[in-house]
């Protein structure tokens, strides 16, 4: 039985072919939290709001959750295309933009195996 991994409350550093999965807005005005990581630490381009650039991975929750539901789907669609990389998922949508963790987390719920969620999703 092999041990589930979960994404930390803090992630600082990631190793080779891992991708720092954080929630924007769709302007990509990355000011504050997860966003403010991913541009200090992981490459995150501002003004960009939506998918890979530098080794993280814009997810638009701030547009309604429709919006969200897209860009997850699209997402779990670029994670399975790329069974290389290592997805570290933080809890996208459930902070500022305060989407219910239990619908956010069912969003990710058929994403592959080379998506590390947080505990409980």
């Amino acid at each position: 039985m092999s041990e589930q991994r979960h994404t930390p409350e803090r992630i600082t550093e990631l190793g080779p072919d891992e991708v720092f999965v954080f929630g924007s807005n769709a302007r990509g005005a990355h000011a504050a939290g997860a966003a403010r990581t991913a541009v200090e630490r992981f490459g995150a381009v501002p003004g960009q709001g939506h998918g890979l650039q530098g080794r993280s991975y814009a997810i638009d929750s701030m547009s309604g959750f429709p919006a969200l539901a897209r860009e997850a789907a699209a997402f779990v669609d670029f994670a399975r295309a790329h069974p290389e990389l290592t997805f570290w998922l933080t809890r996208v949508g459930t902070g500022i933009a305060g989407h219910d963790e239990r619908r956010v987390a069912a969003l990710f719920a058929d994403a592959p195996p080379n998506v590390v969620r947080p505990p409980g999703w």
